[in-house]
């Protein structure tokens, strides 16, 4: 199990002015010049597998929950985060879907209710502790939520196998070196492995550094 300063090390980042650079640093410049997955894809993401209801794990700023097309104009969101700071900005900006904060650790079962059509995982696994395979307990403790025809989607950042510039290379391992990463031994290899022995129904691919998926029905 992880230990838990490595956790709130992942987390504790992100504060009202680290969340208001959040938009333009992370999801402008990091992901187009450093990580070479610009933020449409993860938009894509988003308006592919969003359902009427849904449950976003590692909410960020609220970006894609508030650019997401609802198939339903009254979407139940329920958002969880071990940063209160994170929580509060999201669920100001889609206030208008009266979202449900919950604050947990998504590395221990979820205080949350019932079953959900969509579960997010957006830049949430390569900020875990460990590697592949002790961060994936993430998607142990999902599975009770999924519906039947639910649908696990998420991005995230890695390092070992994939392909980074000297620039990217710099600042992940600063990232790394501080905590707020925890993805030097996370790999494409070590992520579709961890998927399918749980789903039997993975899509995964890689643009840059940045790994997508998309898993349905547990095995």
């Amino acid at each position: 199990m992880a230990d838990s300063r490595e956790v709130e090390a992942g987390q504790a980042v992100y504060n009202p002015a680290t969340l208001a650079a959040y938009d333009w640093f992370v999801l402008g410049y990091s992901n187009r010049l450093l990580w070479r997955c610009p933020t449409r894809h993860l938009r894509d993401l988003y308006a592919r597998n969003v359902g009427a209801s849904h449950l976003d794990i590692g909410v960020g700023t609220g970006y894609f929950l508030d650019h997401a097309p609802w198939p339903v104009a009254d979407p139940k969101i329920t958002l969880v985060d071990l940063n209160r700071y994170s929580l509060d900005a999201a669920a100001k900006r889609i206030a208008r879907y009266a979202p449900l904060p919950v604050e947990a650790n998504c590395l221990e079962p979820l205080p949350v209710k019932g079953r959900f059509d969509s579960i997010a995982l957006c830049y949430l696994l390569h900020c875990l502790p460990g590697a592949i395979a002790d961060k994936a307990a993430v998607f142990d403790h999902l599975l009770p939520h999924l519906a039947k025809d639910g649908v696990i989607f998420g991005a995230t950042i890695l390092q070992g196998d994939a392909p980074r510039s000297l620039p990217a290379r710099a600042l992940m391992n600063v990232y790394n070196n501080k905590g707020v990463f925890s993805n030097a031994e996370d790999t494409f290899q070590g992520l579709s492995r961890a998927l399918e022995t749980r789903f039997a129904d993975v899509a995964l691919r890689r643009i840059g550094a940045v790994a997508l998926f998309e898993a349905r029905r547990p095995h």
